[in-house]
């Protein structure tokens, strides 16, 4: 059977691999999908949102109001029992946006169907090898399909993270939850969360609507159920009869729960893999980091993956760039993801209701009332804050590029729009003409436009406007300096390649 060649090959068609797909095909890289589900539905609704740091990121890409069209407009973030109101923070998404990860992944899919990206549907990996020029991968239907990279994004049990031997250290399970859309012969006193010894559960309509900041459920259709097991270590796929032994031990009853059309099972377990990178085979989202869902962050930090690997690749199989610049995906992103974990495992140790849980939990609230904590704490959630190691200088360099409104040559723009082919940009905000890019003039646009108003970065504040930044197809900030350009080549050099000779 004859091998099928790609230049990239995705294992795994959820929001990682989907944004992955699309940031690539932006690219004009030959890429595929190989997602073992027969089709595109999504069983069971998952995550449950979008922070704003995503939503930027769509924007970035010119896709944003897909989602908050159909979002629910909330304010969800919170830690430590504390809800934080992100109104006024600075970012054209002050808000978390309700919206079920499978109407998410419907949105990226139509996205990236729109780019005419191949997808191998009802199959998944089951080995590969990899050689000097690319890697050679097996599939469950026997074929076998060759590609120049490999990037896993298959879950928290990859099989690719496992095949290429990249250990996956962290903590074993502590809680066991079970997750289920289903119908209830009985309604509950009421909807929402309740808490206990035990953990954390709820339950509640999957249709809902929010009013005035507050939750209003449908009046009929099927329903969400939380519940925290008594046991931990159980494996295998969760059945019926465990989820309602689960809600008998909570609630005294299983309100007559039947018809379930999912039921997945998740604990606390949070891992990390060592390296995101062994040759020609990367990870990304799950696959690369698990940990408990508290804060909503593991899809975000997933899609956020996708966005700083997506052009790297691009530039190393385009020969635009040399394969050590994958090793900044790495470097980047592996900080980012333990900040996560330490994030999510000590949501996890406070939800505890013992009496010193307690009193640690209301002396974090009381922290949080304080502005500094509060903001800090917000910019790391919402990952507005994600500052990447580039060295020392302006506030800016490393962090994500505030979307300003603009006046270019062409007339009113905004930075992200000037990011949604995934282009490299250089803004000059000085004397027209000041800076001569042409040898990188086939990577990067030149812009010279003028901003008015403050510069404010999450969790930092304002800062001084700087006369010109070097973004990255991802939206962080490469170089920030003046008409000057000291340290520019450089810069150019280091993220998009040697010079072109005239």
């Amino acid at each position: 059977m004859r091998k099928i060649e790609h230049q990239v090959v995705i294992a795994g068609g959820g929001p990682t691999g989907l944004m992955l797909a699309g940031e690539l095909a932006l690219a004009g890289i030959d890429v595929a999908i190989v997602e073992r589900r027969p089709g595109k539905e999504v069983v069971g609704s998952r995550a449950g949102g979008l922070h704003p740091r995503t939503l930027e990121v769509f924007d970035q890409r010119g896709i944003a109001e897909r989602f908050v069209a159909e979002g629910q407009v909330a304010q969800a973030v919170g830690f430590a029992g504390v809800r934080i109101d992100l109104t006024g923070f600075p970012t054209r998404y002050p808000y978390s946006l309700g919206l079920w990860q499978n109407h998410i992944e419907r949105l990226l899919g139509d996205w990236v169907d729109g780019f005419g990206v191949p997808v191998y549907r009802g199959v998944e990996v089951r080995g590969f090898t990899q050689h000097g020029a690319g890697v050679d991968i097996s599939l469950s239907d026997g074929s076998r399909l060759a590609a120049q990279y490999l990037v896993g994004c298959d879950g928290g049990r990859s099989v690719v993270r496992k095949t290429a031997g990249i250990a996956f250290p962290g903590s074993d399970p502590t809680t066991s939850n079970l997750i289920a859309e289903a119908e209830l012969a009985e309604l509950p006193p009421q909807w929402g969360i309740t808490r206990d010894a035990l953990g954390i559960h709820s339950i509640g309509r999957v249709n809902y609507e929010i009013r005035d900041g507050e939750i209003v459920w449908a009046d009929s259709g099927p329903v969400r159920v939380l519940v925290t097991e008594r046991e931990v270590g159980k494996t295998g796929e969760p059945t019926l009869a465990e989820l309602k032994q689960a809600l008998i031990a909570v609630y005294g009853t299983d309100y007559g729960i039947h018809s379930p059309s999912s039921i997945t099972r998740f604990t606390d377990a949070a891992r990390q893999a060592e390296t995101y990178r062994q040759g020609r085979v990367l990870i990304a989202g799950d696959a690369a980091h698990i940990h408990p869902p508290d804060g909503g962050m593991g899809l975000q930090t997933g899609v956020q993956d996708a966005v700083n690997l997506g052009w790297k690749l691009a530039q190393v199989i385009k020969g635009i760039s040399p394969e050590g610049l994958l090793d900044s995906y790495h470097a980047e992103r592996h900080p980012v993801g333990a900040r996560v974990l330490r994030y999510t495992m000590a949501a996890v140790a406070l939800r505890r209701e013992d009496d010193r849980t307690k009193a640690l939990r209301e002396t974090m609230a009381e922290m949080l009332e304080m502005g500094e904590p509060r903001r800090r704490v917000a910019a790391d959630l919402t990952g507005l804050g994600v500052r990447y190691e580039l060295g020392e200088g302006h506030p800016l360099l490393g962090r994500r590029m505030p979307d300003l409104d603009l006046v270019a040559a062409n007339g009113p723009t905004r930075v992200y729009e000037l990011l949604h082919a995934a282009r490299p940009v250089l803004i000059n905000f000085g004397a027209s003409g000041a800076f001569e890019i042409a040898p990188w003039a086939d990577r990067v646009r030149l812009v010279d436009a003028v901003s008015e108003g403050a510069w404010q970065l999450p969790g930092i504040g304002a800062v001084e406007a700087p006369q010109a930044v070097l973004i990255r197809p991802d939206g962080y900030v490469a170089w920030v300096g003046d008409a000057a350009g000291q340290g520019l080549s450089e810069a150019l050099t280091r993220w998009f390649g040697a010079p072109k000779r005239a």
